[in-house]
């Protein structure tokens, strides 16, 4: 019986349909490039004023695991195309169908709700730049982030009891987290609008410029968070936001597990020997 050779293996094809760069393309309604150390994610959906589908939320979350695996992305810079940043998730999508009782619930966890999670819980730093309306899963997004930069007159709302529903996408865990029961309250239970200088006063934002310097802003730090030294960055990320659930002796061991990483790094040897020789650390992000 006349055997066939078995085909060659092809090993560079095989690391590139594994490799995570080939998930950084542009998709409906979504454009992604990776530049650099920094990938650039923005929402293009600007007649409907950047508000976010099912789709979009799923290659998101593709997206966002893949970075956070992949050595060559060091940032993330999140913004939304035209005048808007995002202004919720567009239910118009969903058509008028009544859902069997429980889907959204049984949804959530593996939909925005997963979105949200990967976006505070990723090691890979993130900006939001928000100009225009930042709103529901929109706001959530970006203050999930690490670094939300907003124009002065951006508008910032949490539109679910003025339609007579629950907030998700974590609102009511992250709002009472940055700015207390109280100011929470007035946004989630009152659901006022409030400006991005408001919300840079308040500490819901990292900070608010003006609306020409959104782009220029949040371009700078997404650029200084992708030459720093990426390990410690992302631990240090990881220990702030663990530190709320936890008491001080779990912590300082936490704490202690992440410098011996930390430590063990390429950017901690140049971090000393950049103070040594007297001149700024070129950090690698190994």
């Amino acid at each position: 019986m006349h055997r066939v050779a078995p085909r060659p293996i092809d090993c560079a094809a095989m690391v590139e349909a594994s490799s995570p760069h080939t998930k950084y393309t542009s998709r409906d309604g979504l454009n992604v490039g990776l530049e650099g150390a920094i990938l650039r994610l923005t929402i293009d959906r600007e007649k409907r004023r950047n508000a976010i589908t099912d789709s979009i939320i799923y290659d998101l979350i593709e997206i966002l695991e893949s970075a956070n695996e992949d050595e060559a992305v060091r940032a993330i810079l999140l913004t939304g195309s035209g005048n808007d940043f995002c202004s919720g998730f567009d239910l118009s999508g969903r058509g008028a169908a009544k859902q069997r009782t429980g889907a959204t619930q049984r949804r959530l966890p593996s939909h925005a709700h997963r979105l949200v999670s990967l976006f505070y819980t990723a090691q890979v730093p993130i900006v939001a730049a928000v100009r225009g309306c930042a709103a529901g899963i929109g706001l959530h997004l970006a203050l999930a982030a690490d670094f939300c930069i907003a124009s002065d007159d951006a508008r910032l709302w949490e539109p679910f009891v003025n339609r007579g529903f629950t907030p998700d996408s974590g609102g009511t865990w992250l709002i009472p987290r940055l700015v207390g029961i109280a100011r929470a309250k007035e946004l989630l239970l009152l659901g006022d609008e409030i400006s991005g200088a408001t919300a840079a006063e308040w500490g819901l934002i990292y900070q608010s410029v003006a609306a020409a310097e959104v782009g220029p802003a949040s371009e700078a730090l997404a650029t200084r968070l992708a030459s720093g030294p990426t390990i410690a960055i992302g631990l240090t990320k990881t220990l702030v936001h663990e530190s709320h659930a936890s008491a001080l002796d779990p912590h300082l061991a936490r704490e202690a597990l992440a410098l011996e990483l930390s430590t063990r790094s390429d950017d901690f040897k140049e971090g000393m020997t950049s103070m040594a020789e007297k001149r700024a650390a070129d950090f690698s992000g190994q």
